[in-house]
């Protein structure tokens, strides 16, 4: 049986107050000592910080396992499950709290897979932060090597003194690069 997708729908702007959920930007607790930090700012064409976004969090484990344990809406503060959503607050910024993902295969390089939801978007835009630490997994990686190579940096977090910055461009100059998943 084939099931055909539904289209999106745009139905902001209320992500910000309506979806967020206690301690969803935390994957894990910021005192754990392999805590890194993921944020960066929700960004318009014009630079200017979208207050109302939410981002949307998937990543391996750090040994490149999916993980597959329930609990992502109710914390317990011991289980990674691989997901979070943080809103974004009135500058643009979002955050989350969690663990360097592995390569899901060896010698790929790691990523975040992001989602993001914002007023006026019909559907919600897919993108990746790739880390910045291994350029040889970075140059062999098959998405990102088919990406224009003017274009390449916008899907390349980089490092702070808490972990990855990783600023999302909706579009204009600099506009991070979105993917499109189909059906094959």
């Amino acid at each position: 049986m084939s099931m055909t997708p539904t289209p999106g729908q745009t139905i902001g702007p209320f992500f910000g107050h309506a979806l967020p959920y206690d301690a969803g930007h935390a994957l894990v607790p910021t005192t754990l000592p392999q805590a890194v930090r993921l944020h960066g700012r929700v960004l318009d064409g014009a630079g200017d910080p979208v207050p109302d976004a939410l981002v949307e969090l998937w990543q391996a484990a750090p040994d490149g396992t999916v993980p597959r344990e329930p609990g992502s809406l109710r914390r317990d503060g011991t289980t990674f499950t691989g997901w979070g959503r943080a809103a974004t607050d009135n500058a643009g910024w979002y955050r989350f709290s969690t663990l360097a993902p592995g390569p899901t295969t060896p010698g790929a390089a790691p990523y975040f897979s992001i989602v993001v939801f914002a007023r006026g978007l019909l559907d919600r835009l897919f993108t990746r932060a790739y880390l910045p630490r291994d350029e040889a997994a970075l140059a062999a990686d098959p998405l990102l090597s088919s990406v224009d190579p003017a274009r390449r940096s916008t899907l390349v977090a980089h490092g702070d003194d808490h972990g990855f910055v990783f600023d999302i461009r909706l579009q204009g100059e600099d506009e991070t690069v979105f993917l499109a998943y189909r059906r094959d």
